[in-house]
């Protein structure tokens, strides 16, 4: 998770156990407009299709009802959802988009068969034919059966346009390519879910990327961009796995980020 950063400068500020796994949240970025009707998933987390095997490699404690559950205490059902962001198909991300249709290793089905699943068509492409560096973080079984229900949105270009008011995204590469950042609310009060270029608010320095990252050099320069943005536009950012914090603004200028301030992210609030 820290890339070539030495275990003495990032263990004090994360928990580790001794086969050097850190804590990480999985988190999904809620955003209601209930004027229009609009119900919005920003990424989906690791899902509930994992084999014991699997789920002990990862020490994962997956809770197929988390994101029902925050619906509820909105008022709404997943079938309310109308739309999915996907940041980028890992499974960490996205293993949320399907569950086993009937027994576990055969068919998937769709969990939000009502919603548009908003993807960009090269990062959905490069899923199909992973680099071998990379090929570990595709689960087929997450977004398979997707395309043949007319879920996909395909997202085109380097400066997509979003389909909604309230609502933009930009792409970045440095992770994985075109990975899909939205930033929602209105200029003054807008989040960032700002994925796995900072994955976590220990992350905010700007040379701490990770070894997943594909360009690591070109996550450094997007990190510096975003803080840049945040500082002139005045974005909070949502973070993707920090354990302990949901979102934060943040201070220090953009070579020494820190958090200045944290966020409110629970169902209800609003930022």
């Amino acid at each position: 998770m820290f890339g070539v950063v030495p275990k003495v400068l990032w263990a004090d500020a994360c928990d580790v156990d001794e086969f050097n796994r850190i804590d990480l949240a999985t988190r999904t970025l809620i955003a209601v407009d209930r004027e229009k009707g609009r119900v919005i998933l920003t990424d989906t987390g690791c899902g509930s299709k994992w084999s014991p095997d699997q789920a002990k490699r990862y020490a994962v404690q997956s809770d197929s009802q988390a994101i029902d559950r925050a619906l509820r205490q909105l008022g709404f059902a997943r079938e309310s959802v109308t739309d999915v962001v996907v940041t980028h198909l890992h499974f960490d991300h996205n293993g949320g988009l399907t569950d086993w249709l009937d027994e576990p290793g055969g068919k998937t089905a769709p969990r939000y068969p009502r919603a548009k699943h908003w993807i960009h068509r090269r990062q959905w492409e490069h899923a199909q034919h992973p680099h071998l560096k990379d090929r570990a973080s595709y689960f087929k079984q997450d977004f398979d059966g997707l395309e043949e229900k007319g879920l996909w949105q395909f997202v085109e270009g380097q400066n997509p346009d979003a389909p909604y008011e309230g609502l933009a995204w930009f792409v970045t590469h440095g992770h994985t390519p075109y990975q899909i950042h939205p930033v929602f609310g209105t200029p003054g009060s807008q989040v960032l879910f700002v994925g796995d270029i900072v994955p976590t608010a220990v992350h905010l320095r700007p040379a701490w990327v990770m070894a997943y990252d594909v360009e690591p050099m070109r996550t450094i320069d997007e990190k510096i961009a975003i803080y840049r943005r945040c500082d002139t536009e005045g974005w909070g950012l949502a973070f993707a796995h920090d354990p302990k914090s949901a979102g934060a603004r943040i201070g220090g200028g953009v070579d020494k980020p820190v958090v200045a301030e944290a966020l409110d992210l629970s169902p209800g609030s609003r930022q």
